[in-house]
């Protein structure tokens, strides 16, 4: 039987190695990326990842997924509900 509170939601999971490569799934977007800022937007909330020389090695968002190389330094969630304002506050705040 089908779980309707579950319907549509996928599990966002982080798995990282060394530092060096992570594996996220729940991703519903990929937002921008260079090579110090990863921001994506998951199940969980929007999620930035800041490191060194960072690459997206491989994307299917079919699956919801993305692997990143390079040297992670951090993951960084906030939550965003609701409509643009909270979106274009956000995105203020994070390219001050």
């Amino acid at each position: 039987m089908e779980d309707l509170n579950n319907a549509g939601t996928r599990t966002h999971k982080v798995t990282m190695l060394n530092r060096r490569t992570c594996t996220i799934s729940g991703v519903n977007d990929v937002l921008s990326f260079d090579v110090h800022e990863v921001l994506l937007e998951t199940e969980q909330g929007m999620l930035m990842i800041k490191g060194e020389d960072l690459h997206v090695s491989r994307l299917t968002l079919d699956k919801g997924e993305v692997d990143i190389d390079g040297k992670i330094d951090g993951f960084t969630y906030s939550d965003v509900a609701g409509g643009s304002t909270k979106s274009e506050s956000l995105f203020s705040r994070l390219f001050r």
